[in-house]
């Protein structure tokens, strides 16, 4: 990239954010101005992206998601990080779990082998995942195939996104029909039999009607013994122009996730179980432990402006998605003289069904000096599914436990599975419906003030399918948000902020409702956090974080009472975050940070047999984590990624029992542009070959973190 390419992506950038702020009603009813019929985006264009072409390169300047309006990331006073196109195109990543290794402040959880899990701030959550702002809590891995860019929004974001989120929020934006038209084709190979094929198509039917397809292809193994995995997506996209202030927008996905559910390897004496020499071996038995889904999501988004100027921007969404996982894993530590670990099994069948309308009312005006973005809104949900767990007996022993010898811990024995009285059976249903209003006020060049209250009504009810015993529960919360921001400079921001919110009773996943859970309150967090943004250039962003996020009436096992809860337990996490994201130099880009975190136990609680103590640290949250990706234009043609990173050591979980160390991991990806058309790339993971624990899942389901892995890629644009 030339020096001259450089500041006309950072003109493109501040011309966009100029239109954006200043234009009125009359401007947004103008058409859109679309490219020529024949003029398909090429490879050198890859670099600028998004909605308006508010990314370039690693760098997102505005986005609607942290306020639900459009606004530009230095006048949020959040922190926000976001993972362009560009940047998972050059990592070569497509998981969530790897997407996200290099944002600050994020740690990914094993999840069981099924399923997306992320630790954010401290807080593990399973189910604070979106799509375009929707809800997309099913326990599934999700794939990138048809991903624009993953936003993580850090702390409580109730008044935007509703329940949980309390250490944060993932949202996907998807690829949508712009009427550019691209015709692209991603083949992707490497190691352990890695074969993937992706394909990008879009175009203008005429003038007001625009097309695009999205669609991925994936058969190949892993790292680890007998693990594979096979999936396959489509997802179509249609958008019309019905007028000069109406736009409808039709989306379709069908996808298909299946692969052998890996519980990884136990511990012994305190510590992973010789995770050197067992990076591959696999615990259990791997034809009796699979995750599968298939998910079919719809999508209808209407914007219209009405005469008024107000904006409103309405989603309807349906998504149905059939879930099953089962396990034969290590249910235990390998014993002392390291001749046995017990073996455990389960299963669970999860589907679910949701239904769910956002509406949101945009109006700008002025008051005197002041001058106002109003917003107001309201959502409709409705959550149905099953929730049915059994639990396996192995047919030699006629009990749920199996000894193997660690040296051979692969199971080839049979397995049963029952739905025993301590197992989930159940069938559930939530309605909710929120209100929700916020105030943006510019007070002069230097001065910005937001302020939004939501309050959200849950209804929820689980049956037990054995008794036919209904519980049931309803929560009216309030969730408040206040923020400031001040700028010295155009380029350079202060804020200060402070959110909260709430987790019903029934958890992330609510599938079951027992009457301990049902006279229990909800879980709150608290955020308060002060920050700084300095655009150090047009295309180059700096950020920096501190905060502090208490968790209250987390559940312990009330001991006097089976089955009820004492909520009493709390976590608190304060920490700091430094962010970097875009072009130091018209040569050099760079997306990563800095992230210090103290997640500790405030007041400790019991899970299960195990005692989790006041001071105790939180699981999977090292006190220190450090990474940065690099890419180098070395030459118009040749490009040369490097990523490092870093994390102190941490605990498998919250009892502070098995320590994990550290991680030091070196990436790098080769890129050549043959021409504007065709693109190669190789991308080798842990280049050096280091040995390390990528993730657990509890103090005997601890994931090896892979060896050097080297993947292939070609992309062609037509």
């Amino acid at each position: 990239m030339t020096i001259a390419k450089h500041a006309r992506l950072g003109a493109t950038l501040l011309a966009t954010t100029v239109l954006s702020t200043a234009a009125g009603a009359q401007a947004l009813r103008a058409p859109r101005v679309l490219p020529p019929e024949a003029a398909a985006v090429t490879l050198d264009q890859l670099s600028v992206e998004g909605e308006n072409g508010t990314s370039v390169g690693y760098l997102t300047k505005r986005t609607r998601s942290a306020t639900k309006t459009d606004t530009p990331l230095i006048d949020t006073p959040q922190s926000v990080t976001v993972v362009t196109q560009a940047q998972i195109r050059d990592q070569g990543f497509q998981s969530i779990e790897e997407a996200l290794r290099y944002v600050p402040g994020i740690i990914p959880h094993q999840g069981e082998g099924n399923r997306d899990d992320l630790v954010i701030r401290g807080q593990r959550s399973n189910a604070d995942f979106y799509v375009n702002g929707v809800r997309d809590d099913v326990q599934y891995f999700r794939d990138l195939y048809n991903t624009q860019r993953i936003e993580v929004l850090k702390g409580p974001n109730a008044l935007v996104f509703g329940r949980g989120g309390g250490g944060g929020v993932i949202n996907r934006v998807l690829k949508e029909a712009d009427g550019v038209p691209i015709r692209e084709v991603l083949v992707q190979g490497g190691q352990f039999w890695n074969k993937r094929v992706a394909l990008d198509v879009g175009d203008r039917v005429n003038e007001n009607v625009f097309f695009r397809m999205n669609g991925v292809f994936e058969d190949t193994g892993t790292y680890r013994d007998f693990v594979d995995i096979r999936r396959y997506g489509v997802n179509p996209t249609m958008t019309f122009l019905l007028g000069p202030a109406t736009t409808l927008k039709l989306s379709y996905e069908y996808f298909h996730d299946e692969r052998t559910a890996d519980r990884g390897i136990p511990s012994q004496f305190g510590r992973p179980y010789r995770y050197r020499q067992n990076i591959g071996t696999f615990f259990g038995n791997p034809d009796q432990s699979y995750a599968k889904v298939d998910a079919h999501i719809a999508t209808a988004t209407l914007d219209h402006l009405f005469e008024s100027g107000v904006q409103m921007h309405s989603q309807v969404r349906f998504a149905d998605y059939q879930k099953f996982y089962q396990n034969v894993y290590p249910g235990g530590a390998v014993n002392a003289a390291g001749t046995s670990v017990n073996l455990t099994a389960y299963n669970n069948e999860t589907p679910r069904t949701n239904y769910f309308s956002q509406n949101d009312f945009t109006y700008k005006f002025d008051t005197g000096i002041l001058k106002h973005t109003l917003l107001g809104g309201f959502e409709l949900g409705y959550q149905e599914g099953t929730s049915m767990r059994q639990d396996g007996i192995f047919s030699t022993t006629g009990t749920q436990t199996l000894a193997v010898n660690p040296f051979f811990p692969v199971s080839r024995v049979p397995v049963s599975f029952r739905n025993i009285a301590s197992g989930a059976n159940s069938r559930y249903d939530l309605g909710l419906a929120a209100l929700y209003a916020q105030d943006q006020i510019e007070i002069g060049p230097h001065l910005q003030l937001i302020g939004g209250l939501r309050y959200d009504h849950f209804d929820f009810q689980a049956t037990d399918r054995r008794t036919n015993v209904q519980q049931a529960r309803v929560d009216d919360l309030l969730s408040p948000r206040a923020g400031v921001v001040v700028k010295p400079l155009e380029n350079l921001a202060f804020y200060g902020s402070y959110s909260v919110s709430y987790l019903p009773s029934s958890g992330d996943q609510f599938s079951t409702l027992t009457p301990g859970l049902a006279i229990s309150q909800p879980e709150r967090f608290e955020n308060a956090e002060i920050g700084v943004k300095y655009d150090v250039s047009p295309v180059l962003q700096l950020t920096g974080a501190l905060y502090n996020l208490d968790r209250y009436n987390q559940r312990l096992q009330d001991p006097n009472r089976a089955g009820f809860f004492l909520a009493t337990g709390q976590t608190s996490t304060q920490g700091a975050e430094i962010g970097a994201n875009g072009y130091v130099t018209d040569w050099w880009q760079v997306a990563g940070g800095y992230a210090f975190t103290d997640a500790s136990i405030t007041s400790g609680f019991s899970n299960g047999a195990t005692s989790i103590r006041p001071g105790n640290r939180v699981g999977l949250v090292p006190f220190n984590a450090f990474t940065l990706w690099n890419k180098f234009d070395v030459t118009r043609e040749f490009s040369l990624g490097i990523g490092y990173i870093q994390t102190g050591q941490t605990f498998a979980s919250s009892d502070d029992t098995i320590r994990l160390p550290g991680i030091t991991r070196f990436d790098l990806g080769l890129f050549y542009r043959v021409n504007d058309f065709w693109r190669a790339q190789v991308n080798i993971e842990n280049i050096f070959d280091r040995r390390y624990i990528a993730t657990a899942d509890g103090n005997n389901n601890i994931s090896p973190g892979a060896p050097r892995v080297i993947r292939f890629q070609v992309i062609a644009r037509f």
